[in-house]
């Protein structure tokens, strides 16, 4: 049998079992053909610290944090050694610390990652808020798993990361400033393995019986600072006092995950949760809280409200910007991935999107929308490096395309 044809006997077999009187309101589970086992895996939990070596000092006592150990090479060097949650893992070495000077000096710094070579460009800010690519001649590759960085220190603290530092509490303050536009609510899905609030945003008019329904979810990998900020462009438009937004809004309802897995964040992890499990590879049977409780919620709102989910975006990073896609066509909106992904072409002058369709293969979330909904699913990538005023121009554009497409929908 072809996949499409097992997705759609997917979906039908869902929407039938949700229908039947007294039957749980919970995402069904499935066999995927390429399955991956996410059930918990420990992990190792960095100590937090503040390492001392004469006038210099780091540290790593903030969330989303990474440092693993600080010490001295010799009078003008010092290393700083990065690893991961666990392994195996992807290779997304995420590093992110706080580093002084009682006496104002200049160092080398050795990033060393004991399971991966060095893929994030370094990022320095004075205040954790406001951050700026540290200039590249001064950061000097050494070998695949060193990098060196040149740095001036003096008393102010100097934030080093390898991508802008977004912690669960800079989401939630976030969630709080867009509250207070009309037809915007927050609530809490649920709770991550540590007890982490998983935060969603609620977007549509008051009633919103029997309304067609968009999924939007963000860091279900902690490192990919990037799409969250694409995310955050695409609300930008979506909330906008526009005529487009303004109908969009009264007559869609829009399900907003920003934050996936907020203890992985705050942990400062590679990839994974508190389980050591990567998340976008959970939902097939939804061993992790985050995964279960999201796609419960989703599943168990839609049917109480009788909304249709019928699009599901959701934002990464990558080393490059690509749209992965579903080769299989989805049963709500047809053609939109097509007409959508022209649009964006079209409004962004001397920009051609990098498009990868894919197979149902593997359990991640593009591939349940289309299983679970019958809806379009589709991962919309950032790369790490991508200039940060066009990451704001792809995502208003792809809301304001988006909405443009499905405004006049029957």
């Amino acid at each position: 049998m072809k996949i499409q044809s097992i997705a759609v006997a997917f979906f039908l077999l869902a929407h039938l079992f949700q229908c039947l009187p007294g039957m749980a309101q919970q995402a069904q589970s499935y066999d995927f053909p390429q399955p991956v086992d996410t059930r918990s895996r420990s992990i190792k939990v960095q100590e937090k610290k503040t390492w001392t070596f004469g006038t210099v000092q780091a540290s790593n006592q903030f969330d989303g944090a990474r440092l693993n150990d600080f010490s001295k090479k010799n009078d003008s060097t010092f290393v700083a050694t990065i690893s991961p949650e666990n392994k195996p893992v992807n290779a997304s070495p995420w590093y992110a610390f706080k580093i002084w000077s009682a006496v104002p000096r200049d160092i080398n710094l050795e990033i060393y990652y004991t399971e991966a070579e060095h893929r994030y460009s370094p990022k320095v800010s004075r205040d954790g808020k406001q951050w700026e690519a540290l200039d590249p001649s001064r950061v000097r590759t050494l070998k695949g798993e060193r990098v060196q960085l040149s740095l001036s220190l003096g008393p102010d603290t100097l934030w080093v990361a390898a991508q802008e530092v977004v912690s669960s509490t800079d989401v939630r303050n976030w969630c709080w400033q867009l509250i207070l536009q009309p037809n915007v609510r927050y609530g809490i899905a649920g709770k991550s393995s540590l007890g982490r609030d998983i935060p969603f945003l609620d977007i549509g008019r008051d009633s919103v019986e029997g309304q067609d329904m968009i999924i939007l979810l963000s860091r279900q990998h902690p490192p990919e600072v990037t799409g969250f900020m694409a995310l955050q462009a695409f609300m930008d438009a979506l909330l906008a006092d526009s005529p487009l937004a303004n109908a969009f809004r009264q007559k869609y309802r829009i399900l907003v995950f920003p934050l996936m897995n907020p203890d992985g964040v705050d942990l400062g992890h590679w990839r994974h949760n508190a389980g050591g499990v990567d998340l976008n590879r959970d939902w097939a049977y939804y061993y992790q809280p985050e995964t279960r409780q999201v796609a419960d919620y989703v599943v168990q709102t839609a049917r109480e409200r009788k909304n249709q989910v019928i699009l599901g975006l959701d934002f990464h990073s990558t080393k490059y910007d690509v749209y992965y896609t579903c080769a299989e066509t989805n049963q709500q909106i047809p053609g939109f991935k097509d007409y959508w992904l022209q649009g964006i072409a079209e409004s962004i002058p001397d920009y051609r999107p990098r498009v990868e369709p894919f197979e149902i293969e593997q359990p991640i979330s593009k591939s349940w929308f289309l299983l679970q909904f019958g809806a379009e699913g589709i991962t919309f990538e950032i790369g790490d490096d991508t200039d940060r005023d066009f990451i704001k121009v792809k995502g208003r554009t792809a809301a304001i395309e988006m909405m443009q497409l499905l405004i006049f929908r029957k």
